[in-house]
């Protein structure tokens, strides 16, 4: 069982500090519940979930059945989990796990990675190449038509993707190609077409992994290797960084009453015992003050009709995905294609 908060978060300022040292592999996905005041968040490679409760201190942990990549709330109290066979819904109360569906057949070696939900109650999600190899991966978005789930491919390429995120006002959405170092925005238009893929951001030091969006539409960034987390105003200009006391720094997630008390995940995977001797507390939850607010986590809206049919009406890719070619003419790389990758990161 997971160890209590190691201290109140009436207690927190603007420094980080370890609010759980769970020395998680590989520590990912948080997100605040804002109708049950409570924080959840994964150990991808430890395959387990856990929630964290503020008003009563209590933490509750899940093994799960595989790496669960991410968990975003549905409408009605479950949970749409991402899986390394696909996606499936997590509920809660009971602790039970149900598959739903396989998302990229015939790639064995891929896995979800990371996801969001829109102000449509639709999901954003991205696959990887488990063995950080080959450009396998892709974007999917996952909506409600007609009381079923109908998962469309929108953008392939990706060695590993990671993110996504939304801003506020909905209209971009934002993808990390984490072995490049490169953060990308695309125009999202009110039906969810994507369109106008353009570089945001390029990091120098550190790699892109979970982003998030606050109030102001700024954009905040974990950096895995990077030992911080870096920001960038809505147009790409870069914003303070806010140093981290451990190398790996996954995802934040805005929470509390007013969304200001910043949860963060962290892995201790690809880290040397030299290394984990000088961060302890690496794999840990650590949670600070925010000056401005996060914005409220979104639910799937998602009401099905026919309960003693598939949930699922279809998965949609593009015939030739690798052929992709974003606005600006730039092919993306083929499946197949090895790009470089930084050893033993993500994996």
């Amino acid at each position: 069982m997971p160890l209590p908060p190691l201290l109140p978060l009436d207690a927190l300022d603007s420094t980080p500090r370890c609010l759980f040292d769970i020395k998680a592999q590989l520590g990912e996905g948080p997100i605040w519940v804002p109708e049950t005041q409570r924080l959840y968040f994964t150990d991808i490679k430890g395959c387990r979930l856990y929630r964290y409760h503020p008003a009563t201190g209590a933490c509750r942990e899940w093994v799960a059945p595989g790496p669960v990549g991410f968990l975003l709330p549905v409408e009605g109290g479950t949970f749409l989990a991402g899986m390394r066979d696909g996606l499936h819904s997590f509920d809660p109360a009971t602790g039970g796990f149900s598959h739903l569906c396989v998302i990229t057949p015939g790639q064995e070696g891929n896995r979800l990675n990371d996801g969001c939900v829109d102000r449509q109650g639709r999901i954003w999600f991205g696959t990887m190449d488990d063995w950080e190899r080959h450009p396998s991966g892709a974007i999917y978005r996952v909506a409600e038509v007609d009381g079923k789930i109908a998962i469309t491919c929108c953008d392939t390429g990706y060695v590993v993707s990671n993110g996504p995120t939304v801003s506020p006002d909905g209209r971009f959405l934002y993808v990390c190609d984490s072995p490049a170092r490169k953060i990308y925005v695309f125009d999202k238009t009110p039906d969810g077409t994507l369109h106008n893929k353009r570089l945001f951001a390029q990091l120098d030091h550190g790699y892109p992994d979970g982003i998030v969006t606050d109030c102001e539409g700024n954009l905040w960034c974990g950096l895995w290797g990077g030992g911080r987390i870096a920001r960038f105003r809505p147009d790409g200009q870069a914003l303070p960084s806010i140093p981290m006391p451990v190398t790996n720094v996954t995802k934040i997630a805005f929470g509390g009453d007013d969304l200001k008390t910043a949860f963060v995940t962290t892995a201790r995977r690809g880290l040397s015992e030299a290394q984990l001797a000088k961060e302890p507390q690496a794999g840990g939850v650590f949670a600070f003050r925010s000056d401005v607010a996060g914005v409220p986590q979104g639910q799937f809206r998602f009401n099905p009709r026919h309960e003693d049919e598939t949930l699922v009406s279809r998965v949609i890719v593009p015939p030739h995905p690798e052929d992709a070619v974003n606005v600006a003419g730039e092919s993306l790389a083929r499946p197949g294609a090895a790009q470089e990758a930084p050893p033993g990161t993500w994996r």
